[in-house]
């Protein structure tokens, strides 16, 4: 009986083991490299996006990403707006108001979110957290772009990109949540071209 008893709790024993190994397997962590790497290894994509700015108001539109350093975002609407970064520089153009600003990319924290080979690690990676289906990576470079900064949010199952959120530096956030995407399209010739002549122009006839 004695054997029996004990045979019984090595059983038991063994199998509260696995079960154990078993859930903490399920709950891992997901490492930082690996969505990195996944990310990376999405080279083009397309979609749907919606923008919800600091002061609660919304925007939609279509957006187009090609690494590295290329995006654009066009807003649907009446609001004449679209961005576009053509791996140099980022201009935010507004024909309804007849503005036309350009930026260094690399001073941009989209930068980050366009690099050719993402790194979630170093000093630049604020917090990696996980909250049920979803992980969110928290970066930013003071040295580039100060205070700003931008945080992605993947799912946890897939590893891909769900939205982002961008803060600057007064702390205002806008945040994009990206649907209906597509990885590996060609976008349409002529989607990241920035022309520069005309900006140059377009802010020198309106100062």
């Amino acid at each position: 009986m004695a054997y029996r008893i004990k045979k019984l709790l090595g059983f038991l024993c063994a199998v509260i083991g696995v079960a154990a190994v078993n859930a903490g397997a399920s709950a891992a962590p997901v490492e930082a490299k690996t969505v990195a790497d996944h990310f990376s290894s999405v080279k083009s994509m397309s979609g749907d996006f919606v923008q919800s700015g600091p002061k609660a108001e919304r925007k939609h539109g279509r957006f187009f990403l090609q690494r590295p350093g290329k995006i654009r975002f066009n807003y649907a609407g009446q609001s004449g707006v679209s961005v576009i970064a053509d791996g140099k520089s980022l201009v935010v153009y507004n024909r309804r108001l007849k503005t036309s600003r350009l930026y260094a990319l690399s001073k941009t924290p989209l930068k980050l979110l366009l690099d050719n080979k993402v790194d979630f690690s170093g000093s630049r990676v604020k917090s990696i957290r996980e909250d049920g289906a979803q992980v969110t990576v928290k970066l930013a470079d003071r040295s580039a772009f100060g205070n700003s900064n931008i945080s992605m949010v993947f799912d946890r199952k897939s590893l891909d990109l769900r939205r982002w959120s961008l803060t600057d530096e007064k702390g205002l956030t806008t945040t994009v949540t990206i649907s209906n995407v597509r990885q590996g399209v060609r976008a349409p010739e002529g989607t990241f071209v920035i022309d520069y002549a005309a900006n140059r122009e377009f802010n020198t006839t309106t100062k």
